[in-house]
């Protein structure tokens, strides 16, 4: 039985994560709201979904997975139950967990993205707030984007097992996810991150090789990958970007 994946149509979002995860594993999928006709079609068979009244367990918000009778919410809770079935975790309890907490961290950063363009709220047009999101995000840039990248390379360096990957010797989520993460940064703020990267080698490095594993490469060549988009967590501003 396929999963189904909800999520908006017409971005990456927090649901490129879990897609990522689904592709690499080679897992057989439904992109629900991506099947309706038409982005608005998409969007309202979505919020349907979230509407429904028979959810014993109803999510907060997409990205949720269904996997037969059962229904997760959240972006690291759907990638620890994923790790777990298709070998994209260590079984090491103990790794286990440190996966998923480095996918948490990976997790607040995404949250200090979109709060970059959007401080005062997600109620508000970027071109309503950016005199808030220039000064915000002079922060972000400059502090916490190098903080939460050279805390990934800090992990790389004191890997027990080397520094192709963050945990143990085989690809995991938490890798997937800083890909992603790396990706959207680099189109948001290619200035910046020209910078930032520099100074965190390996986890350019373990981006370049995420980018090149079979299944990644032909998911990102493939139309199934949505371009990011001035509508998504990850934009570019130029003026952000100094």
């Amino acid at each position: 039985m396929a999963y189904e994946l909800h999520y908006w149509p017409g971005i990456q979002g927090r649901g490129e994560f879990v897609r990522l995860a689904l592709e690499e594993a080679g897992a057989e999928y439904i992109d629900v709201a991506r099947g309706a006709a038409g982005m608005k079609e998409g969007a309202r068979a979505l919020m349907a979904f979230m509407d429904r009244e028979d959810i014993a367990h109803p999510p907060f918000a997409a990205p949720c997975l269904e996997d037969g009778d059962v229904l997760i919410g959240q972006t690291s809770a759907i990638l620890l139950y994923l790790g777990d079935r298709h070998d994209l975790a260590p079984k090491d309890p103990v790794l286990r967990i440190w996966t998923h907490q480095i996918q948490l961290t990976i997790a607040d950063l995404v949250g200090e993205v979109h709060d970059a363009h959007h401080p005062l709220g997600g109620n508000l047009y970027y071109a309503e707030q950016k005199a808030e999101a220039a000064r915000r995000t002079a922060n972000f840039r400059e502090k916490r984007i190098p903080m939460f990248l050279g805390w990934l390379e800090k992990i790389l360096v004191r890997n027990p097992d080397g520094d192709a990957y963050l945990v143990g010797n085989a690809l995991s989520y938490a890798d997937l996810s800083l890909f992603q993460v790396v990706e959207g940064l680099l189109y948001a703020f290619p200035r910046q991150m020209e910078r930032t990267l520099a100074q965190a080698p390996r986890v350019a490095a373990l981006h370049r090789a995420v980018a090149q594993r079979p299944r990644i490469q032909a998911y990102l060549a493939s139309d199934r990958r949505i371009t990011f988009n001035e509508d998504g967590i990850f934009r570019h501003y130029p003026e952000l970007d100094l």
